[in-house]
């Protein structure tokens, strides 16, 4: 039993070194932001006269978007760009109501001068890369820019991101994600406060220091011949952005990420759409860390931008450590008066919160609340940080499975995030089309876990060890609120 207690401890100890490692790597990329917000190395874009703007193809993949795809079409014929210099490619996949709106707003606005296609295919082959990889034969475009169904770009959005192309090893241009729906509920708040981090500190500090970093999958524009060159779109991974992201990078083409210009966009408004959403994104990522890692460390780039992009790549998996520090927390509490180990050795893993708040704070501060009160932000802070860590933790099982799913090369078809046109407080989410109807299995072990943390708060108060209370607490809350929210929106029949 001792011996299995130092395998126990040995495990947990590791799983917090990973995750102090990726906190430090995080607040590296803050020192590398804060550096870039000193100035000394913008990318200036240039001017183009109206005659010779490029022409562009505009992609909008697809699947089953009833109640967007209206808005989004909309939304695109608005853009200020000479109309004979763009195309509007929807390639749809849909088999539901989302044909016929899509049939008739192409029929709209071809009567009215623009040049606007819906491109079907006979089978969903590859999914949303299948599409792209499709469309790509009638793309005209020297430039190729994409939004999924959610987004709604400015009318400026193309005079803001073709000059930089001008720069001949730039091969795409990134644009930061706006929410417009994020004060809608507590989920989309908290996925405003995550996704920020991303689009400020993430993005501009790899790009400050000439690190690898990442379209991400929309509100981007690409060089065609960037895509060619790089492989083209490929569909084995569920994050195919990630994928051509580094076989682009790894091919001598640049990445430029524009944080002052933004792209709005709905967020997930219910829990399961956003389980969906976190799936996606996690196991692709283990996905394409898995096929890309060994590309990366077998190219001439520099020891520093191999690890980092080796970071990049393995985030996802920090989800998994947060699951192992959690289920192991309370064999641990445990075992420490046995093995004569002292909690307080712990203390250097609060590096990692210190990190992270830095980073969070930063970010939020740069976007959501830039311009408000130091006063009232710091509250704010306080109250949200917490939540928003309670609820990472509970989707760490969730996560974890996507993650292990991905390394271990299991194939699952790629499952889209609903969107219910959600833009403000006053909307309602009643629109059940896309609403999730069974209760998984996962959503049934994350109650079970909250009761599993409840029982670890109530034997760490019965033998004085308070060592872990706080931990368990956002750890039962978490998963507890999960596993709530999870059944709260289900459409039970």
């Amino acid at each position: 039993m001792i011996i299995l207690g130092y395998i126990v401890l040995v495990i947990y100890c590791l799983a917090l070194i990973y995750i102090l490692a990726f906190c430090l790597m995080q607040f590296h990329l803050l020192f590398l932001y804060q550096k870039h917000l000193k100035g000394g190395n913008e990318i200036e874009s240039s001017e183009i006269s109206e005659e010779n703007w490029p022409f562009v193809t505009i992609q909008l993949p697809i699947y089953n978007e009833m109640y967007v795809v209206q808005r989004l079409v909309d939304n695109i014929t608005k853009f200020d760009y000479p109309k004979d210099k763009f195309e509007i490619h929807i390639l749809d996949d849909s088999d539901d109501e989302t044909v016929a709106i899509a049939e008739a707003k192409v029929a709209e606005y071809k009567a009215k001068g623009f040049n606007i296609e819906r491109i079907t295919r006979e089978k969903r082959t590859g999914y949303k890369a299948g599409a792209l990889k499709a469309g790509m034969s009638s793309a005209k475009g020297e430039f190729i820019a994409i939004f999924d169904a959610d987004f709604l770009p400015n009318p400026d959005f193309l005079k803001n991101t073709i000059p930089y192309f001008e720069d001949e090893k730039i091969g795409v241009v990134q644009t930061r994600w706006e929410h417009i729906n994020q004060d809608y509920s507590l989920i989309t708040r908290l996925q405003a406060f995550q996704l920020n981090v991303h689009f400020t500190i993430e993005q501009v500090g790899r790009e400050t220091a000439d690190y690898m970093l990442q379209f991400n999958g929309t509100a981007g524009v690409w060089r065609r011949e960037t895509i060619e060159s790089a492989g083209g779109w490929e569909a084995d991974t569920l994050t195919e952005d990630l994928d051509l992201s580094y076989r682009a990078q790894l091919k001598g083409w640049k990445i430029h990420y524009l944080e002052e210009v933004g792209s709005p966009a709905e967020l997930p408004a219910e829990m399961n759409g956003l389980k969906s959403q976190q799936f996606r994104w996690m196991k692709g990522g283990a996905e394409t860390a898995k096929k890309m890692l060994p590309s990366v460390w077998r190219s001439d780039l520099p020891f520093k931008k191999k690890l980092h992009a080796s970071v990049h790549l393995l985030s996802s998996s920090v989800f998994l450590c947060v699951f192992i520090i959690g289920v192991f927390s309370v064999p641990v509490l445990f075992l420490l008066e046995p093995l004569g180990f002292n909690a307080k050795y712990f203390a250097v893993f609060l590096l990692s919160m210190l990190s992270i708040v830095g980073v969070y704070f930063v970010a939020n501060v740069r976007t959501t609340w830039k311009g408000e009160n130091y006063f009232k932000i710091f509250f704010k802070f306080l109250f949200i940080f917490p939540v928003f860590l309670a609820l990472s933790m509970g989707l760490s099982l969730h996560n974890s499975i996507a993650i292990i799913q991905g390394y271990i090369g299991k194939k699952s078809p790629f499952v889209r995030t609903p969107k219910f046109d959600i833009k403000s407080i006053k909307d309602k989410l009643n629109k059940e089309k896309y609403m999730a109807t069974k209760i998984p299995f996962t959503t049934i072990m994350e109650g079970l876990l909250s009761l599993y943390f409840i029982y670890a708060i109530y034997a760490g108060i019965q033998m004085n060890n308070k060592s872990f209370i706080l931990l368990h607490a956002l750890l039962a809350l978490g998963y507890g609120a999960i596993c709530f929210y999870s059944v709260k929106h289900l459409k039970l029949k």
